[in-house]
């Protein structure tokens, strides 16, 4: 990969020089034990000044209002977004990767001209209504009703687990058309108004404190027919090209940013030890660092690879799920080691960084949302059947009889 960005040395330049002007000046401290509301509206302030430097959606097309990057120019610029510790645009996270890449493959040339141009001023904030509480690793038994009367489809039914639906506007939804067909062929693909009669938004209080997560009950929830994405049964299919877009450049993000938070796990552990001298004094504490130093020096070349081999027109495989299960897993470990260094004290979450990644470094609240990204995004198990199913050849898992 390395090769391939030989070429974009001068742009690499260019970003660096313009995180240097406008990537706001302590925001960590502004961030840091801020409300949901305060970050919240830090986060559109950092979409406009993005935005007006041409680096909120690189990967658009210029049709579209894009940056039209190409794919090696996209990797400079996360990696220098990355290595100047600049915030992660969370709450537009589905608004720039999953309704665009969806409606980009799969939408109506009307349902672009209606939303591509609005998720770009920042006006339009999308979630995603995929999970269910029946239906979150194996998502094709989904149970949300889709029914056709006319020219709507009435909606009845639950999801949960939707990143930021609290505040956004529409929802990417699956829901079932067709409760005859085989669970994969019944489902269809919604653009939902959450402001439409008949839906209700319950806000997930998590373990950190924070509900970043919410529940959506729909019921009687009327989408005009023109909202559907795709035709009738093609949910499934179109789902597959909404999560593939969260694939590749963010991996490249996580593994970058764990990278460079590697100093916060050095500078922890060079503090005075309860029982004299340093942390790092001690054997144990070293072979962590180290182990914590390899694993992540491990993810950035397997990602890498990856990129590599996209740069080069060899996509596919299964790299994407072995990243995933390494990287969520690789997370636990290294802020686990982060609590351990704040001793008693640090046992407890004691503040937030908002907007400040996985590995912050208040490492209490770090280590317990590293437990959600082993389920997050397909949970491991399921990727680890995906691994074992399409690169090694085994058969698939048993299915139980109905009933049992």
């Amino acid at each position: 990969m390395i090769e391939e960005l030989k070429a974009h040395e001068d742009f690499r330049q260019q970003v660096r020089e313009w995180l240097a002007r406008n990537l706001p000046k302590d925001w960590q401290a502004e961030m840091l034990g801020a409300s949901e509301d305060e970050h919240a509206a830090f986060q559109k302030r950092w979409f406009r000044q993005m935005r007006e430097g041409g680096y909120v959606a690189p990967h658009w097309p210029k049709q579209w209002g894009g940056g039209g990057m190409s794919f090696p120019q996209q990797i400079v610029l996360f990696e220098e977004l990355a290595r100047a510790g600049a915030p992660r645009l969370v709450l537009y996270f589905i608004s720039l990767y999953h309704a665009p890449a969806t409606l980009l493959e799969w939408g109506s040339e009307e349902q672009r001209k209606r939303h591509l141009p609005a998720i770009l001023t920042g006006d339009e904030i999308w979630c995603q209504g995929f999970s269910e509480p029946g239906a979150g690793s194996d998502l094709a038994s989904l149970r949300t009703k889709a029914e056709r009367r006319g020219d709507v489809y009435v909606i009845n039914g639950q999801k949960t687990w939707s990143s930021n639906a609290y505040r956004a506007r529409y929802c990417l939804l699956l829901a079932r058309t067709d409760s005859t067909a085989p669970k994969h062929k019944g489902i269809s693909y919604f653009i939902l108004d959450l402001e439409s009669k008949g839906v209700t938004r319950r806000p997930i209080r998590m373990l950190t404190g924070g509900s970043h997560f919410c529940e959506l009950f729909l019921d009687n929830v009327e989408i005009p027919a023109e909202n559907r994405i795709g035709e009738e049964g093609q949910g499934w299919a179109v789902a597959q090209s909404t999560l593939a877009s969260e694939r590749g450049l963010t991996a490249l993000e996580f593994a970058e940013r764990m990278r460079q938070a590697l100093a916060l796990l050095v500078r922890d552990a060079s503090k005075p030890a309860p029982w004299g001298g340093r942390f790092i004094d001690d054997a144990g504490i070293r072979r962590q660092l180290v182990d914590v130093h390899i694993g992540t020096e491990t993810l950035h070349v397997l990602v890498g690879n990856m990129l590599t081999r996209a740069l080069r027109g060899d996509g596919g495989g299964s790299e994407a799920s072995i990243i995933k299960i390494y990287h969520s897993e690789m997370l636990q470990k290294f802020t686990d080691l982060g609590v351990q260094l704040g001793g008693i004290s640090g046992q407890y979450v004691q503040s937030v960084l908002m907007g400040g990644g996985y590995e912050s470094g208040y490492w209490m609240h770090d280590n317990l949302y590293s437990w959600a990204c082993t389920i997050a995004g397909g949970s491991n198990e399921i990727q680890r059947n995906i691994i074992a199913e399409k690169t090694l050849g085994l058969p698939r898992e048993p299915k139980l009889a109905s009933g049992h």
